[in-house]
């Protein structure tokens, strides 16, 4: 990519990506080993407690439209891409586009066999690096860029996967090392006032960037409240949290947020519709149900706030929400992800789901059924930190996408918010 293009790019990642779209057009240039800690009892995506810190795990850890706003109008399910993006859609194959809707994981130390084959084999558009790093940023880099050896070429147009990572800070943090600096926790960030956080989130973007990574899985804007702080495992048992209030909350991850974006980096809004009052952690306990959350409240000021700032990504949480969708664990629920992200908070990003591949929420759930059924509910990009569930994953979407109209246009959809991030992250040149 040229220095013109680049520094093109890096100009519209500061902006919201529906405002972006209309600018950009068609020219954008471009343990087990799956778990981040490497501990059994560490969650994926929701982040990766450093060795040696409290037992309390975390649970669980760009887009489209010029045309609907991502703060007001009406609601849009559809993806109103590029030119460049709708030629590249049409160019793919079936199982191109169903391997863009999936996250496959690469260890931050090194990418093993079966996860290079998880990507090459299923043509995966996006990768996680999980485990923790200390290698430093020249050293991630050759990781990154063996990942991208496998990105296609799909109508003269070259298709880069997005390369992600828990990059949070304090105890969630998986690229250490040379060049990385020390993030502090978000209950630290909290504190600082806005400015220093966004110049400082600033910094740390470029050097995820010169790493060649252009998604942070960052931040988590759950709201815990202050009776809650030392009991939720997920969030605020490690100071996950930026405050105890929303409004603290939403400024704070704001600034994150726009520091990062202004940097070229794509962030991720997460865990909606909250972790802060679940009674449990979905990567290691199955069954966990949040009574209190509900439909409305102030804890969505802080997504509100983030998407106005420029997210384009927001994690869907695994838990059991009884006063929003009892029937079915949050990943899965239309309620949750086309009612409240898409149609109440005009969400036009890239839904993309916590932990589906080893989470013990969703266990009890075939593996293939699990893409499915998110991608049906609404959501578009499956995470899995398990390279052995990509290709059932997989083969089970390319299975109902030849039964079901309905799921095939969901499926659509879905691909073109991904490749318009991705255009957005200088992933997808059509130059």
């Amino acid at each position: 990519m040229s220095g013109r293009a680049r520094a093109r790019n890096l100009r519209l990642a500061a902006l919201p990506l529906g405002v972006a779209l209309a600018v950009a057009g068609c020219g954008s240039s471009s343990s087990p080993s799956s778990h981040p800690s490497g501990a059994a009892s560490v969650p994926h995506t929701s982040g990766t407690p450093a060795p040696g810190t409290t037992s309390g795990a975390p649970s669980g850890t760009r887009s489209t439209t010029a045309a609907a706003s991502t703060s007001s109008g009406s609601p849009s399910h559809s993806a109103q891409a590029s030119a460049c993006v709708n030629d590249v859609y049409a160019a793919m194959s079936d199982k191109q586009r169903v391997g863009q809707l999936f996250m496959a994981p690469v260890t931050a130390t090194g990418m093993t066999t079966a996860e290079q084959n998880a990507i090459s084999d299923n043509d995966a558009g996006s990768a996680i690096l999980t485990g923790r790093s200390s290698a430093g940023v020249q050293s991630t880099k050759s990781l990154t860029g063996r990942i991208q050896a496998a990105a296609p070429t799909v109508g003269g147009k070259r298709v880069g996967l997005l390369v992600s990572a828990d990059q949070e800070g304090g105890q969630v943090q998986v690229l250490n090392g040379p060049g990385f600096s020390v993030i502090p926790s978000a209950m630290a960030q909290g504190g600082w006032p806005s400015s220093k956080l966004q110049t400082s989130a600033g910094t740390w973007g470029s050097q995820l960037r010169s790493a060649g990574v252009d998604l942070d899985l960052a931040p988590v804007v759950d709201v815990v409240p202050p009776r809650l702080q030392n009991s939720n495992a997920p969030i605020g048992k490690l100071m996950r949290n930026y405050g105890s209030d929303a409004s603290t909350v939403a400024r704070q991850s704001s600034a994150f947020v726009r520091g990062m974006e202004q940097s070229g980096v794509l962030t991720t809004l997460k865990h909606f519709p909250s972790l802060g009052q679940a009674s449990g952690n979905t990567d290691v306990t199955a069954g966990v149900t949040d009574t209190a959350t509900q439909r409305t409240g102030d804890y969505l000021t802080t997504y509100e706030s983030g998407i106005k700032a420029g997210a384009q990504f927001i994690m869907a949480a695994l838990a059991v929400y009884q006063r929003i969708d009892p029937t079915q664990q949050g990943a899965f629920s239309p309620t949750v992800l086309t009612g409240m992200i898409r149609d109440e908070l005009k969400f036009n990003g890239v839904i993309i789901s916590d932990d589906l591949g080893n989470a013990a929420q969703v266990r009890a759930v075939p593996t293939g059924d699990r893409a499915v059924r998110f991608i049906a509910a609404g959501g578009n990009l499956v995470l899995t930190v398990n390279p052995a569930t990509v290709t059932p994953m997989t083969s089970a979407v390319l299975s109902r996408m030849g039964s079901d109209a309905t799921f095939r246009s969901q499926v659509e959809q879905s691909v073109k918010r991904v490749l318009t991030a991705k255009e957005q992250a200088g992933a997808l040149s059509c130059s």
